[in-house]
């Protein structure tokens, strides 16, 4: 019974110092033994590892690739137009001793930080160099800039134990104070764009406005010259035809055309007109009936019967009243025969005819 008492403890202590001295390395990990802070194994392959229980301790790091986001730094390049820029990295624990010695208990968080110190400081060394501009970062060749951030980042790195896999620049904005007149320069440039586009255009309109206004100038001119051509033609054609028509009787045209004169001048509303006896105006006509047989009459041979009988008989008109015509009767004037008005409806009618033939 003692001896069952007294084994059963020493095979309790026995299975926890076992167990306590035995630990195990995950394939994603590596690890270190430590014996009062100092280092006395590296166990950098997965599996079991033994160490000396309550005098050892294992520190795991994580062996995998990992991530770290730059916070955001304003950098200026060459042609000192300022950027924000935004980086991030991978990395991963490459020597745990030097990590360890590095860092020491703050782990991969003060490693971070020491890190994103040395990235910032590389990102604004390359970025700031002579040969770099805004345009350079914003074009295709980031990719060598991010290149050479990771090549000088990885010397500084290699100090705590860490190798620098990848290096991208993420975003590269403009601060937020130069935005607002970075978008008015460039509402500006669109405007002045838009202008010279409006005043391109209003000038092809103008060229194209002056020349269908000289086209129709001249289609007018054109016009206008071939109508005065034609109304000479026409012009020089009647008078042709009035002189062969006229030619043969020079004291008739002279009458007809001072006929059509005194026809012109008398309009609608006042038909009347008064003329001396001596007017150049009717001089053509007096003569045209001169012609006829009438010679000049002596004032002093005249008398009433003289010019009663010079007089053409005179005709009382049918279509006046008949009070009208009764009061002319007695005065002496007599109406119309039949066979003055069949004579005259012939003459008419024959007048009709000649109007139509023509």
């Amino acid at each position: 019974m003692r001896k069952t008492t007294l084994i059963l403890p020493i095979l309790v202590v026995a299975m926890v110092g076992l167990f306590s001295a035995l630990f195990i390395v995950d394939e994603r990990e590596k690890a270190l033994v430590l014996q009062f802070g100092q280092i006395k194994k590296v166990v950098e392959e997965p599996g079991l590892g033994w160490k000396i229980p309550l005098i050892q301790e294992v520190v795991r790091y994580d062996a995998r690739i990992l991530s770290l986001d730059t916070n955001p730094i304003e950098v200026t390049p060459s042609d000192d137009r300022r950027l924000v820029v935004d980086a991030f990295t991978r990395y991963r624990i490459a020597d745990p001793v030097e990590f360890r010695r590095a860092v020491g208990i703050g782990g991969i968080g003060a490693a971070e930080d020491r890190l994103s110190s040395i990235l910032n400081a590389q990102i604004r060394e390359v970025l700031g160099s002579d040969q770099v501009t805004s345009n350079t970062i914003l074009s295709p060749q980031r990719r060598d800039l991010a290149l050479r951030i990771r090549a000088q980042a990885r010397t500084s790195a290699a100090g705590l134990g860490l190798e620098i896999v990848d290096v991208r620049l993420k975003q590269t904005n403009l601060p937020e104070q130069n935005l607002e007149a970075t978008f008015a320069r460039m509402r500006a440039e669109r405007e002045r764009e838009a202008a010279d586009e409006i005043a391109r255009g209003n000038e092809a309109a103008q060229r194209v406005r002056a020349a269908a206004d000289r086209t129709v100038v001249e289609t007018v001119s054109n016009a206008e010259r071939d109508a005065e051509v034609t109304r000479g033609e026409a012009d020089a054609e009647r008078n042709r035809i009035y002189a062969q028509a006229f030619g043969n009787n020079p004291e008739f045209f002279a009458f007809y055309r001072s006929l059509t004169a005194l026809e012109r001048s008398m309009n609608e509303e006042n038909s009347t007109i008064v003329f001396s006896p001596n007017s150049g105006f009717l001089s053509q006509m007096f003569d045209s009936v001169r012609a006829e047989g009438l010679g000049e009459v002596e004032m002093d041979d005249l008398n009433v019967d003289t010019l009663r009988e010079m007089a053409p008989q005179g005709e009382i008109s049918p279509d006046l009243p008949e009070m009208e015509r009764d009061r002319l009767e007695e005065d002496g004037l007599e109406p119309p025969s039949e066979d003055e008005d069949g004579a005259e409806e012939a003459e008419d009618d024959e007048a009709e005819d000649l109007d139509d033939s023509n």
